[in-house]
């Protein structure tokens, strides 16, 4: 269990750092214009509010990883919350589509992370 909460925080971390090159880097360019259904005038537009969406991204994706790397669960916990409220809110607001995208994975995430994390618990009463 902890092993597939692990690699579903790292699949969270890589969808948010892949959200933030689409949203920094190819948001005015074919690319970003065809995965987010706008036109070029409004890409153009948008461009720098899109890099500050991007920048905010990049922080929950970084965050996980360093969340991973450390161990420290609290912290793991507190951005999946983050990701999946950020989530909900864009579906609401935006496109009904980052509901599935973004706050699906980041409320399942929480789920296996919570499990493993009870589990391990468990295990820690077991031993000692």
């Amino acid at each position: 269990m902890k092993f597939f909460a692990g690699f579903m925080t790292f699949l969270v971390a890589l969808l948010h750092i892949g959200i933030m090159v689409l949203e920094m880097f190819y948001w005015n360019h074919p690319v970003g214009q065809k995965i987010f259904s706008m036109t070029a005038e409004v890409a153009k537009s948008s461009e720098i509010l899109a890099m500050n969406q991007g920048l905010y991204n990049s922080f929950l994706g970084f965050g996980l990883l360093w969340a991973l790397m450390s161990g420290n669960q609290s912290l793991k916990i507190f951005l999946l919350i983050c990701v999946t409220i950020a989530g909900i809110f864009g579906g609401l607001n935006v496109n009904s589509n980052i509901l599935y995208i973004q706050a699906l994975p980041g409320f399942i995430t929480i789920l296996l992370v919570l499990k493993a994390k009870r589990r391990q618990a468990g295990e820690a009463r077991l031993f000692s």
